[in-house]
């Protein structure tokens, strides 16, 4: 840490006061420079030049003018910043009132260093330093001795005309300051909105205060105020890097370096010196367990911080050849993200936004890892050029502690008006909706995006992903055009990722004409669309008033977003004009498998071996989402009107809004608020509520005796021993006479050691305890098995009757013997 704030105070963190660039200029409304206590200006290396005390009397009240300077000395032979060689003390509390031409986001940057002075005791100052309604710093004091420099930036949000930082001396102590920074800051520089990791949804920052914790240049020198566009300083990344044989840095000249043309990203956002720079993997034999890089920082606990990963791929020699994850405590970043895909080039500027939750500050340790896809063993490399920690304002609005600017009076008075304020405006947009709804009027202002909501992917794996990260680049105030949108994006070798307007999404809809409707939700409802080339689609229309359908809309995007499978429902565009979420998949033609087991009319019933098939199917998508990702994930509602069927009968699993991330190799569950539906929830999760892969596992085992019996997880009407189907197929299985209790229209085709192989499959998944389950690895090798058995046994007699089922044996898996290697491999593609 004194390395950091030596380095801090010698190259005194700046900007200046007008950025040009070959990506456009910026000019702050608002640039107030002080040297406090100074007699005159302070002029920097960089050009700019600090004020005198004298000359910003004006924005001063204090009771006591009380100014020291650094002796002789010192000034002469100081390798600090001049600004650390004058002050301005305050015995009582004391205010700097600044004018705001341009409200919005504001540094704001304080030097601290208690020089020498033969009547106040600097080092012994205790004082906090406050905004309007912020908390900086409380019980601010030096315990370093000697004494280091100490730089604080922060960023906060102005409403009104006046910024106010008021310092507070402690009682029977002193405050100081050496220097003060209030200067604008872009508007494109801090999103209203960023991901938020966990849980995984969108976090408003709008209001938030920000304090810059970190600034790391990763595989570069030293950036000083003179090389910044904004005047900031980045640290070499050395320091923090927990293995460095782990990474080795790369480097390119900074003239190589491209911004996008669409100005998603600028040298506002970090300058050419940062992209081109970089840590890569490093080529060495090191375990997958260290393989990783690691950054380890320092963290507070109780405080959420942003975090902002910059990218910028300046070692592939060709496009689509970088696929790496990225990881924030544990927790998965950024999946498969393929730079060239989001960027449409080599050596072109990029970066992601996370906030990262206070529960997820363990011992008080900030961890950023890079890595390989573990998906594609053939690259080994991942890549990261810049890193920004910044802590977030808590609840308190307080950056330190949780500590108030207000009294608790005044903080509860607060808190009831805020509660207010809330419902007033919960009641006015709920008037919005409503009055939109009544006038279906298309008007075609944008706000809110939920682009950001998207995680980046390897476009080889999701071309609508990657493609909506860069729009989501567009919620830094540029303006967005329906033409713009509408065009596709890029192709990949699974389709295409398309923005649809809300225009084209009425017109497909028959204006959202309810007859159309294929299914209801939490989120909202599912209609029947149809482009004008006749290419039919499943429009989710997200239901704004709905809390719980937002969470699964936004889960479900997240799961898509990482996610692309045979077995898996495709998400094939988006639509968010006129403040609505909307979602478009393909479409399922056949509709849910319920609908084919019982409840459809006038659908055939399906043959044993299309049964059998489906769930193959559907144990391949299942298996894919608990292996494929790299962390893993849970659906947590498996259930048969969430396997939908094409033209074909593929079987396809859908409905990914109660989905979690699997537990980490660290962890052995997931504690979570128990969700699903009735009939097919694992009993030991109800208990414990302490989710894992084999809760999806049991789900499956419901699904597998409702192919078999063709009747629902749960029927009221029933006698007491019949409501559930788990326990009364089971009572059946283990009597040796399932066969009584199997759906009439297939009974007759079944060969005996095929149904054995299948029951017994459902049997183990639905054992009390996790720990007693298949993986749904087993569970597939054991169904792709019974369709081998089914087909040989067809293949023996001429015929797919089968042969009537006295006895049953339920042993268990281990008395059947495994089929030959000539058995294809159990695979999740």
């Amino acid at each position: 840490m004194f390395i950091i704030l030596s380095i801090l105070a010698i190259t005194s963190i700046t900007s200046t006061n007008a950025i040009s660039s070959q990506k456009g200029s910026f000019v702050p409304q608002d640039n107030y420079l002080i040297s406090c206590g100074s007699s005159g200006s302070v002029q920097l290396d960089d050009g700019r030049t600090f004020r005198s005390d004298p000359d910003s009397a004006s924005f001063l009240s204090t009771p006591v003018d009380i100014k020291i300077t650094a002796n002789n000395s010192l000034t002469a032979a100081s390798p600090l910043s001049p600004l650390y060689l004058s002050a301005r003390v305050f015995s009582d509390v004391s205010t700097y009132s600044f004018f705001v031409s341009q409200p919005g986001r504001h540094w704001i940057r304080l030097y601290f260093l208690p020089i020498h002075d033969k009547q106040y005791n600097l080092t012994t100052a205790t004082f906090s330093v406050y905004t309007d309604d912020m908390v900086l710093l409380h019980d601010f004091s030096f315990i370093a001795s000697p004494p280091n420099p100490v730089f604080r930036e922060y960023i906060v949000a102005t409403q009104g005309d006046n910024l106010k930082i008021i310092f507070t001396p402690k009682k029977d102590s002193i405050a100081f300051i050496n220097a003060i920074e209030v200067v604008s800051a872009p508007p494109s520089l801090i999103p209203n909105t960023t991901n938020s990791l966990p849980p995984q949804e969108q976090f408003d920052i709008s209001n938030n205060a920000l304090q810059v914790v970190y600034r790391l240049n990763m595989g570069g020198a030293l950036v000083t105020a003179f090389n910044d566009t904004l005047g900031r300083t980045w640290l070499p990344d050395a320091p923090f890097l927990k293995l460095e044989a782990a990474a080795k840095a790369a480097w390119v000249p900074p003239r190589t370096i491209k911004y996008p043309e669409d100005n998603t990203v600028t040298p506002l956002i970090a300058p050419a010196n940062i992209y081109s720079t970089a840590q890569q993997t490093a080529s060495t034999n090191t375990s997958q367990a260290i393989f990783n890089m690691t950054w380890e920082m320092e963290a507070e606990p109780g405080f959420k911080y942003l975090v902002r990963l910059h990218f910028c791929d300046i070692i592939s020699k060709a496009l689509n050849s970088l696929y790496f994850n990225v990881y924030i405590n544990g927790m998965m970043g950024v999946s498969n993200i393929d730079l060239s895909s989001l960027t449409m080039g080599l050596a072109v500027a990029y970066y992601q936004d996370f906030t990262v939750d206070s529960s997820s500050i363990i011992n008080s340790t900030l961890l950023v890892q890079v890595g390989p896809s573990i998906t594609d063993s053939s690259n080994t490399d991942a890549i990261l050029n810049g890193l920004e920690v910044m802590k977030i304002s808590n609840q308190a609005n307080s950056l330190d502690g949780l500590f108030s600017t207000k009294t608790s009076s005044q903080l509860g008075r607060r808190t009831l008006t805020g509660v207010g304020l809330a419902l007033a405006v919960i009641a006015a947009a709920l008037a919005t909706v409503i009055c939109c709804r009544r006038n279906r009027r298309p008007e075609w202002q944008k706000t809110n995006s939920f682009h950001s909501w998207f995680l980046p992917l390897n476009s080889s794996q999701s071309s609508f992903m990657s493609s909506c990260s860069r729009l989501s680049r567009n919620r830094f105030g540029s303006t967005r055009t329906k033409s713009g949108f509408s065009s596709l994006f890029a192709s990949s070798a699974y389709g295409l990722g398309r923005y649809f307007t809300f225009t084209e999404i009425q017109k497909a809809t028959k204006n959202f004409e309810e007859k159309d409707v294929l299914g209801v939700g939490g989120f909202g409802k599912v209609y029947l669309g149809v482009l004008e080339d006749g290419t039919k689609l499943a429009i989710k229309r997200g239901n704004p008033s709905s809390d719980q359908g937002m969470n699964e809309f936004l889960t479900e995007i997240q799961m898509l977003s990482k996610l692309r499978h045979r077995h898996l429902v495709s998400l094939i565009g988006c639509c968010d004009e006129n403040n609505e979420m909307i979602l478009v998949y393909e479409f399922m033609s056949n509709g849910p498998l319920r609908d084919h087991l019982y409840g459809g009319t006038n659908l055939k019933p399906l043959s044993w071996k299309q049964r059998l098939e489906i769930s193959i199917g559907a144990a391949k998508g299942l298996h894919y989402l608990h292996t494929g990702a790299a962390q893993g994930i849970i659906h947590r509602d498996v259930k048969t009107t969430n396997i939908l069927l094409d033209e074909n009968f593929v079987a396809k699993v859908a409905d990914f809004g109660l989905s979690k991330a699997a537990p980490s190799l660290e962890q052995t569950h997931v504690s979570t608020a128990v969700k699903g539906s009735f009939g097919y929830l694992d009993p030991e999760y109800f208990r414990r509520q302490q989710l894992t892969e084999k809760s999806d596992v049991y789900s499956f085992g419901v699904v597998l005796f409702e192919v078999l019996c063709a009747r629902p997880a749960i029927n009221p009407a029933l006698p007491r021993d019949q409501v559930n189907l788990a326990e009364w197929a089971l009572t059946w299985y283990r009597k040796g006479e399932l066969n009584k209790i199997i759906d009439p229209h297939i009974a007759g085709q079944i060969r005996p050691d095929a149904l054995e192989m299948f029951a017994e499959a459902a049997e183990k998944c639905l054992a009390d305890y996790g720990v007693d389950r298949p993986s749904m690895g087993d569970v597939l090798w054991k169904l792709e098995f019974a369709l081998q058995l089914q087909e040989k046994g067809d293949v023996v007699d001429g015929t797919s009757n089968g042969i009537p089922m006295q006895s049953f044996n339920a042993s268990g898996f281990d008395d059947i013997e495994k089929p030959n290697s000539a058995m294809p491999p159990v695979q999740g593609r």
